[in-house]
């Protein structure tokens, strides 16, 4: 497997990209739902410091892959897709682009709003995005919320999309995002 994308399949730096967002992805959600059971005080503001760095950290990879993507070829969706089921793909995958950029901009924005500052790992701190505000902070607060329960329901559509191929179709729509030796898909588009 090349490092470069095929109209086949992904690449090794796209693999790897993917693979990395979801590993951030579950630890976030981990980071978040364990800060939420504690009382204010030094171990939640740790975890929370610990959130907001794996959140910039998605934002950086997301940055990547985006511009990765954008200089390589896609992989060829089956010959065999409805309409329907291509414009769902690129809906999905357009749709996963942006929440990845929309939430860690919006937890950025509204701990800016709140006064708190977002370092990356406490190696350096980053700017404030906007100036201290209440109203700011809590409507960010409902968006921030809101952006994860729909990146909760569009990252399951794309699971339950790459499953359906995998065990339905039985084509390698899943296969070629995996570091694993790929067969020849059917037709393409």
């Amino acid at each position: 497997m090349g490092l470069r994308n095929t109209t086949e399949r992904w690449g090794a730096v796209s693999q790897l990209l993917h693979w990395l967002i979801v590993g951030l992805l579950i630890v976030q959600v981990t980071l978040a739902e364990m800060a939420d059971e504690l009382p204010v005080g030094v171990k939640k503001l740790t975890l929370l410091a610990r959130h907001k760095s794996f959140g910039i950290t998605i934002l950086a990879l997301a940055l990547l892959r985006l511009a990765w993507r954008l200089r390589n070829p896609t992989p060829l969706l089956p010959g065999t897709l409805k309409p329907y089921e291509r414009a769902l793909a690129r809906i999905t995958h357009v749709t996963l682009y942006v929440l990845l950029f929309a939430m860690p901009l919006s937890g950025w924005t509204m701990s800016s709003a709140r006064g708190f500052p977002v370092s990356w790992f406490h190696l350096f701190q980053l700017p404030d995005l906007v100036s201290k505000n209440k109203a700011l902070y809590e409507a960010l607060l409902t968006t921030h919320g809101t952006l994860a329960a729909v990146l909760a329901v569009v990252v399951a559509l794309h699971v339950a999309g790459a499953l359906k191929h995998h065990f339905i179709h039985k084509d390698d729509v899943l296969r070629r995002m995996l570091p694993l030796p790929s067969a020849t898909s059917g037709t393409r588009r």
